[in-house]
């Protein structure tokens, strides 16, 4: 991956700052929708939930089943159970309450921003030099898109951990809509989109800010 490119990805560590929490910890329906990134997130959950059942139900077994009832296998495993059940349902509780829609929406988002980012990356593996100057207009978009991206995720942890405060400072909304819009219009002058997979990619790259603008447009009549 060429540099310019890798300067714009937006790492693991840069969005646990935004946000306050690991990507992988937000549940979202498009990691569910990459088997990957499921398998993933399904063995986090598994893991967790079983540690604190062990920890929970041994607990539980010594100090209370087995002064009270004296050992039991069978009540052990019903414990298990139970606990196991609970403590999953009491994750996806807590998961839906602590990860606003907002907050999705904008890791979505991402995911689709660094889509565009690996479509130029495979561009430039397969040697599209007469596209270059398209190319550095979509990469100087992107780094619109990421100044939007990243004022977006600080704007909803702000509200977030903030819930009184009032939403009129202009600086937290700032978006970079109308020069990406300007950008766009330069780009397919004079031939159809599809002509170009660079202006196809700037397209993109337009669709993702106004989708980071509506959430900030949500987030400010909060």
């Amino acid at each position: 991956m060429q540099p310019d490119l890798i300067g714009l990805e937006m790492t693991q560590g840069e969005l646990r700052r935004l946000t306050g929490f690991r990507p992988d910890q937000v549940f979202r329906p498009s990691i569910m929708a990459n088997r990957e990134q499921r398998l993933k997130f399904l063995r986090h959950e598994m893991t967790v939930v079983l540690v604190l059942t062990l920890i929970i139900v041994g607990f539980v077994y010594v100090f209370i089943i087995l002064p009270t009832r004296g050992s039991s296998v069978m009540l052990g495993i019903i414990l298990l159970i139970v606990v196991a059940i609970a403590l999953l349902a009491g994750l996806m509780l807590w998961r839906r309450v602590t990860f606003p829609k907002t907050l999705i929406i904008l890791l979505d988002q991402v995911d689709k921003y660094h889509a565009v980012i690996k479509a130029i990356d495979i561009q430039d593996q397969l040697a599209s030099v007469e596209n270059q100057d398209d190319r550095e207009k979509v990469v100087s978009a992107l780094q619109l898109v990421r100044e939007d991206l990243v004022q977006g995720l600080k704007t909803e942890r702000i509200l977030r951990d903030n819930k009184k405060l009032l939403a009129n400072n202009q600086d937290l909304f700032i978006n970079n809509v109308e020069t990406l819009h300007a950008m766009s219009d330069a780009t397919g002058k004079g031939k159809a989109l599809s002509a170009s997979e660079y202006a196809q990619l700037l397209n993109q790259s337009l669709q993702i800010a106004l989708d980071v603008q509506a959430q900030l447009r949500k987030l400010r009549k909060i």
